[in-house]
């Protein structure tokens, strides 16, 4: 079984053990219950627009603050969180940590009967898991309609993406030789020279069912997959990924995020990921209010202002927001993307997680 798989087990494991001790894993010692904080959302679903923005800035001034979880890098969570209380004047207090982390401490927080986070923001399958523990409020906010349809969740809404992306050392791998298909990382010529994230299995999961749909046969998949291994790097970390790629430590990476490699290019280092591998695989990152919001307006406030504001933050931070803005043309058009399926990836996580763990069983551990 995976680490992530092992931690988000016993997370959701704890809540329901420490929930059936008496306490309810959605009440909150503050008084003020997951009800109450429901109740004041649906206050202000009737205003649209100026009259939305207006009201709930003035109720979150009087709230005072925000409270954030995320598994944002930590100059991604800085940006976000500037901006917003630049924009606004409203103070947020940061809990970042990866994505296991910020799952398990709000459950933990939950079965403690504890109102911690106002507002989540956090990687596609711990969002599913929150929202299938009825943590989240759902979010029906106007900008929620300009997100597309593969980035709306019953619990949750995507603000950004996280594309995968074969990257290249270009003092190893020039032009002419840099993978052009999924299908290329296969070639014995990366036997050796190739790494592979150790808990992709989403992109895993996601590129099998893509061949699947192609036409591919179970054992010609299997074969592209174990060609891949043979040989691999397996890197824990995508961040710890792009440092070794950078330094030359193996010439390929299988699927690392694009926006991680861009943010190396833009720092003079030797790599590269395009032009894309097609189809690019999409990954949801979703954020949602928690139904124990000690504040409330604050957290339907920042969720909006994600959705707005926060789209160009997420642009100048190189990543791919949920709703381009309407100044920029769409980085990704004319290329053929496929979204991470999310309630898959739920449903038989433990299933495509071994069978991962299994195919990684043949290569080496080098990083992270």
């Amino acid at each position: 079984m995976s680490r992530r798989l092992g931690r988000l087990a016993a997370a959701i494991g704890l809540s329901l053990a420490l929930a059936s001790c008496g306490g309810s894993p959605t009440a909150s010692n503050s008084g003020s219950g997951p009800g109450d904080a429901s109740a004041k959302f649906q206050q202000y679903e009737s205003l649209k627009g100026q009259e939305r923005r207006d009201t709930l800035l003035k109720d979150a001034k009087a709230e005072g603050e925000v409270s954030l979880y995320t598994s944002m890098t930590s100059d991604v969570a800085g940006a976000v969180t500037k901006a917003f209380t630049d924009q606004t004047g409203i103070k947020v207090n940061l809990y970042r940590a990866d994505s296991e982390t910020v799952l398990q401490r709000i459950l933990q927080e939950a079965s403690a009967n504890h109102a911690g986070a106002d507002v989540v923001e956090t990687d596609a399958l711990e969002m599913a898991s929150l929202g299938k523990e009825q943590l989240v409020a759902p979010y029906t906010g106007e900008r929620r309609d300009l997100v597309g349809e593969q980035g709306k969740f019953e619990n949750w809404t995507a603000d950004r993406y996280n594309l995968f992306a074969p990257s290249w050392n270009t003092t190893k791998v020039p032009a002419s030789a840099a993978p052009t298909s999924w299908e290329s990382l296969a070639d014995p010529k990366w036997d050796g020279a190739l790494a592979m994230e150790l808990n992709d299995y989403d992109w895993y999961l996601t590129l099998y069912e893509y061949w699947q749909k192609q036409g591919k046969s179970t054992a010609d998949i299997d074969k592209l997959f174990a060609d891949m291994a043979n040989g691999a790097k397996v890197v824990k970390g995508h961040t710890v990924m792009g440092e070794m790629l950078s330094a030359g430590q193996y010439s390929v990476a299988a699927s690392n995020y694009s926006y991680i490699v861009q943010k190396a290019i833009n720092k003079g280092a030797p790599v590269n990921y395009q032009p894309f591998v097609q189809p690019v695989i999409a990954r949801a990152q979703g954020a949602a209010p928690l139904k124990s919001a000690p504040h409330p307006a604050a957290a339907l406030l920042f969720q909006d202002w994600l959705l707005t504001e926060g789209q160009q933050v997420f642009v100048d931070e190189g990543l791919t927001p949920s709703i381009e803005p309407a100044n920029l043309k769409d980085p990704l058009e004319g290329l053929e993307v496929i979204p991470v399926d999310v309630n898959q990836l739920l449903d038989k996580q433990k299933e495509w997680s071994e069978r991962y763990d299994s195919l990684l069983s043949r290569s080496d551990k080098v990083g992270g």
